[in-house]
């Protein structure tokens, strides 16, 4: 792993890096390592406030415990993560590096038992009842390179969601062909379908 925390601070957080200034429950981490899990891999850095402030951490054995509880325990099917401990100016930062799972969706367990699938969309980790897998296709570049689809994204990298409602009036299309639409980039790995709450949203899978 090897990183440079002064450039990962400066990136800001998004769709795979969060920062943490540590960790309050096992339970509320899990949604964020479940998130990561679910959608591209990320990096949660713990020590370090949303600011971008390093404040490092007191102790590793004790944000480490709430980790190992929430992938051993409060993750189904579990995961694994790995990670590094960085000095910053006599501070420890903790680095969590999470991958991109092979066995989605995961389900992040609460308080209560129930279980939820998380997502990241920009900076966020949502709840959502379902997640389309993505096809082990290339996605279709003459779609991609479509003015429907170069607009989408355009909008998609200033706001976190679109519903086929909004996309319809985007592109001036039926709501049924922008739904379609949708549902066909989301199945090729370029967005990701939230149904939790309704309406149905869309977001970027990747969005730095």
């Amino acid at each position: 792993m090897r990183y440079n925390l002064t450039e990962l601070i400066a990136r800001g957080e998004g769709t795979r890096l969060e920062f943490k200034s540590t960790i309050h429950t096992a339970y509320r981490i899990a949604r964020t390592l479940t998130a990561f899990s679910n959608t591209s891999g990320g990096l949660l850095l713990i020590g370090v406030s949303d600011d971008g402030r390093v404040s490092g951490v007191e102790s590793e054995l004790y944000e480490m415990q709430k980790i190992e509880k929430a992938t051993d325990l409060l993750i189904d099917p579990a995961i694994s993560v790995s990670y590094e401990v960085i000095n910053e100016l006599g501070r420890q930062v903790i680095l969590i590096e999470v991958a991109e799972s092979d066995e989605k969706p995961h389900y992040a367990i609460d308080e209560k038992g129930k279980r939820t699938i998380y997502v990241r969309a920009k900076d966020k980790s949502v709840p959502t009842n379902k997640l389309i897998l993505t096809n082990l296709v290339t996605p279709d570049g003459p779609l991609l390179q479509s003015s429907n689809v170069r607009n989408l994204i355009q909008v998609l990298r200033k706001t976190d969601f679109i519903t086929a409602k909004q996309y319809a009036q985007l592109v001036n299309i039926s709501e049924y062909r922008a739904s379609k639409l949708l549902h066909q980039l989301t199945g090729q790995g370029l967005l990701l379908m939230v149904d939790k709450p309704r309406p149905v949203r869309f977001s970027l899978k990747i969005s730095e």
